[in-house]
């Protein structure tokens, strides 16, 4: 799926690779809102062998997929990950949920957030899923607009736990 953004930049959707580990981790970390991390300790931390591990996982799961947005030249600039989920309510319907959707800072505002959407809603209905949910850090705010203007609906209130 390659798509053009609001800047003309080719953006293309694919699997994530071994290969693209260290950067899926460092978007990740750039998109957290608590980041406090210098640039050095994101890169530092991108190569601990943890996320190599859950890459695997991942890859093994025939429920997950793992995504990047991939710009002209190979910059991998987003990631997200979708996970279907199966289960009882609504007669059996599967849902999706949408995981670790983050694009690189300085990309954002230029449609390659929604580009990914939509290729995970597509993968999603491709896979049998009738719903799709999300979640998101009550402090990311223009995330949420995003959100809602894609069509995502604020209807339940989400809660975690460490464990």
């Amino acid at each position: 799926m390659t798509t053009s953004t609001q800047t003309a930049t080719a953006v293309i959707i694919r699997r994530a690779r071994r290969e693209d580990v260290e950067r899926i981790a460092e978007l990740i970390m750039l998109g957290a809102a608590t980041q406090t991390m210098t640039a050095d300790a994101i890169r530092a931390e991108a190569r601990h062998p943890g996320y190599a591990e859950a890459f695997a996982a991942i890859e093994a799961s025939a429920h997950n997929a793992l995504f990047v947005a991939e710009e002209a030249g190979g910059l991998v600039v987003g990631t997200f990950q979708v996970t279907l989920i199966p289960g009882l309510v609504a007669r059996g319907r599967m849902r999706a949920k949408f995981e670790s959707v983050h694009v690189s800072p300085e990309r954002r505002g230029h449609g390659i957030g929604r580009i990914m959407i939509a290729h995970a809603l597509a993968f999603a209905r491709e896979h049998g899923a009738g719903m799709a949910e999300l979640s998101s850090n009550k402090s990311r705010l223009d995330a949420h607009r995003f959100y809602v203007n894609l069509g995502f609906a604020q209807s339940h209130e989400g809660f975690k736990i460490e464990l």
